[in-house]
């Protein structure tokens, strides 16, 4: 189900909790959500559409990518970069790094670590963030 986009930054600011099997209708609407926002989205977390968990889905190619409990276990290569966010308006200076490491369970909640550069894991840190309650 396409769900509404939250705004209101005292629930945004939240840190989100751990996700499980219990939550696949958060997956779903997460993605639905993402699609029918394609045109100006490319990453969703879930507390963007009002559900507290460690849930995101990243727009790569075609393809949609889910993380569930995603955990960043390195980075490197730290540049400057300004990034708008469909929670917030406008856009804001942010520090990201160009090659990540990150640790997830799919979907199945099978668990995963795979290693992301550019464009890809800029969109992944901002969603992260967007877990630990961190706004741009």
């Amino acid at each position: 189900m396409i769900r509404e986009i939250v705004k209101d930054t005292f629930f945004l600011s939240r840190k989100s909790v751990p996700a499980g099997p219990a939550d696949a209708r958060v997956i779903r609407d997460l993605q639905d959500t993402l699609q029918a926002n394609r045109y100006r989205c490319v990453g969703m977390a879930a507390n963007m559409i009002g559900y507290n968990k460690r849930i995101i889905v990243v727009g790569i190619g075609l393809m949609n990518v889910i993380m569930v409990n995603p955990k960043i276990t390195s980075k490197s290569g730290p540049y400057e970069t300004e990034e708008g966010c469909l929670s917030l308006s406008g856009k804001r200076k942010t520090k990201r790094y160009q090659k990540i490491e990150v640790e997830y369970q799919d979907a199945s909640f099978r668990k995963h670590k795979r290693t992301f550069e550019g464009y890809t894991a800029q969109i992944i840190q901002h969603e992260a963030d967007h877990l630990e309650g961190i706004l741009i």
